[in-house]
């Protein structure tokens, strides 16, 4: 399992892999884009090419993107949604152009609509985007904490979405806070194993193809998203080993997304956890 963190674009994505490194990663995440909304910079071939010599130079083989904040696959209103599918449309392409293996989107909440029908819209959606391209770059959706009706908290839901699209290329990126935050304990071997087992028996382990490595302010089944620093929220140290020791992981990256000020201290945290410490 290779360490690593969400880090900032700014200036261009090709300053990422350098920032990447200074903070101790061993893989990356980032945005294409603002995730809070309009027309994303040109990733004209001088980028790419600089963004790939520099994840060279730096040893980063492995980098991923995040679709942006306010995406809502779940939404009543139409005109939201075909937006949501055009810009992830658009990420898979950028994507695309500079190797990253997954991009991971939220799925966004059924507020004001049944849930049926936000599952419907979130499988519809996804199988429109699929099924247009053969995109390089393949889609992972993400676990939620199920704040505000947030759709895909419940492992179940995840596997019902995934069964309706159809899409062999479809596949996970595991939340560790959101999943502890959803009701699914993580805090030693026997919780995690417990999980897991429901997991195997919904969409399965086959299909988790990131981590997001996050502690939680939030107790178990709060339904809040409250990221905290590895070892120091609710999930804990002893969680963690767990999660490091499971043979389930043992070939998939994990990416932080917590306060920069902090994240050299994750990787560092992490490290010592792969080392035994």
């Amino acid at each position: 399992m290779k360490f690593g963190a969400h880090v900032s674009i700014a200036g261009g994505i090709d300053k990422a892999p350098e920032r990447a490194h200074k903070l101790g990663c061993e893989c990356f995440q980032i945005f294409t884009r603002s995730p809070r909304g309009g027309k994303p910079s040109r990733l004209d071939a001088d980028v790419a090419d600089s963004f790939l010599k520099s994840c060279e130079d730096y040893g980063l083989e492995n980098y991923y993107v995040h679709t942006p904040y306010f995406i809502n696959l779940s939404s009543g209103n139409k005109s939201l949604r075909d937006r949501s599918i055009d810009l992830i449309k658009e990420d898979l392409e950028r994507s695309s152009t500079i190797g990253v293996k997954y991009i991971m989107t939220h799925l966004g909440s059924s507020k004001d609509i049944k849930r049926k029908d936000a599952i419907r819209n979130v499988s519809e959606s996804v199988k429109v985007i699929l099924d247009d391209e053969d995109y390089y770059t393949r889609l992972l959706l993400e676990n939620s904490a199920g704040q505000g009706d947030t759709v895909g908290n419940d492992f179940e839901e995840l596997a019902e979405i995934i069964d309706k699209v159809g899409h062999d290329e479809l596949f996970i990126c595991l939340d560790t806070a959101h999943m502890f935050a959803a009701g699914y304990d993580i805090r030693d071997k026997n919780a995690l194993s417990k999980s897991l087992d429901i997991i195997q028996n919904t969409f399965g382990l086959k299909k988790i193809k990131l981590l997001h490595g996050n502690d939680s302010k939030a107790d178990l089944g709060d339904r809040k998203d409250r990221h905290e620093y590895i070892g120091k929220g609710k999930i804990g140290k002893n969680g963690f080993m767990a999660i490091l020791d499971s043979m389930s992981f043992k070939d998939i990256d994990m990416i932080v997304e917590t306060p920069v000020e902090g994240v050299a201290g994750d990787m560092n945290t992490l490290k010592e956890m792969r080392n035994g410490k």
